[in-house]
């Protein structure tokens, strides 16, 4: 059995309009191993995101606990939560959050800016990186120089360039049509299969949910499988 890396402990989430308290999540509570490849589907506003969030401790939860890799991330303050999200998570958008006046190279490079590598040590880990992703002929290209899947191809790179504990992605192929879909896909499962990252993923897309170990659902804020 492979050891657990996140531990989800009876989270519920609220947000609040004035006085007006509008549950998001109830009562969740999942173990998700090492080296996992799970999906979360369901509905619009059925609180996907919000768990995905409270994972890559974007968000709080408003009761229990989510720990990962043995880290309560809750009880961080906002400096050190900061820090351990720039060591251990990985970030993979829908519409990838490329800067347009980087080129690939120098978006991948953004999360090593926080590091203390030397130069030559960024350049390796951004050209390794990209390498990986099938575009180290197109390090040099900006956003506008390449296709929606070559974008997030990058994004994908910028993701994985600190090595981190986890990859979290957020309707990853939403906005890629059904070849790069594929093609970005195959590429996170090779991510998961050969280089054993954890990846917590949402997504509406039945096709891409086939290549995740797990499918989960989430039903009005309750997990239903």
């Amino acid at each position: 059995m492979a050891e657990t890396l996140i531990g989800i402990e009876d989270v519920s989430k609220s947000y609040y309009r004035d006085s007006l308290e509008i549950p998001v999540l109830r009562n969740i509570s999942l173990t998700i191993p090492t080296g996992e490849f799970i999906a979360l589907m369901g509905p619009s506003g059925s609180g996907k995101t919000t768990l995905l969030n409270l994972i890559a401790g974007i968000d709080r939860p408003t009761a229990g606990r989510v720990v990962v890799g043995g880290t309560d991330i809750g009880t961080l303050d906002e400096s050190a939560l900061a820090a351990w999200r720039s060591h251990h998570v990985g970030f993979i958008f829908q519409f990838y959050n490329l800067l347009p006046v980087l080129t690939a190279f120098e978006n991948v490079e953004l999360p090593l800016l926080l590091t203390h590598l030397k130069k030559k040590e960024k350049k390796e880990h951004v050209e390794a990186a990209l390498k990986l992703v099938g575009l180290g002929d197109r390090m040099q290209h900006y956003p506008k120089q390449l296709s929606g899947g070559q974008e997030q191809r990058v994004a994908i790179a910028r993701a994985i360039v600190t090595d981190p504990t986890l990859l979290v992605a957020d309707e990853p192929t939403g906005d890629l049509d059904k070849v790069s879909a594929t093609e970005i896909m195959d590429l996170l499962g090779r991510l998961n299969q050969e280089f054993k990252k954890t990846i917590v993923m949402v997504t509406h897309d039945p096709r891409a949910a086939e290549k995740a170990h797990k499918v989960m659902h989430l039903d009005k804020g309750e997990l239903t499988t």
